[in-house]
């Protein structure tokens, strides 16, 4: 079964280590992300990028120890991305959020 609906792409750019309470900062929002609810989340790790400070992160073997990128997607209702937002404020101390209007179609069996 095909089930399409608008939704909110929220994005978290962070690094890869981050912490929050003594775990790495992504695991602590996919964490907090499922024991709120939200429908779902990703997390990938970049192999190259930049932020703020304009230092390059790679991973490249001589800069293994350099924080890699880290990005946490969160697919849901524009609702709940807005309900989560303050809790993200309480966890993120460096990093960049970005949130997009989705078009998702989900599969379902019937």
């Amino acid at each position: 079964m095909r089930l399409p609906t608008d939704a909110q792409l929220l994005r978290i750019f962070i690094g890869q280590d981050d912490k929050f309470q003594g775990k790495p900062l992504y695991e602590a929002i996919v964490l907090k992300a499922r024991e709120e609810g939200l429908a779902g989340a990703t997390v990938y790790r970049g192999m190259l990028g930049f932020g703020a400070n304009s230092m390059v992160h790679t991973s490249k073997i001589l800069r293994l120890s350099q924080s890699m990128p880290v990005v946490v997607e969160i697919v849901d209702t524009p609702e709940n991305i807005e309900d989560f937002l303050p809790i993200l404020d309480e966890m993120i101390t460096e990093g960049l959020v970005t949130l997009e209007k989705a078009h998702v179609i989900a599969y379902r069996h019937a």
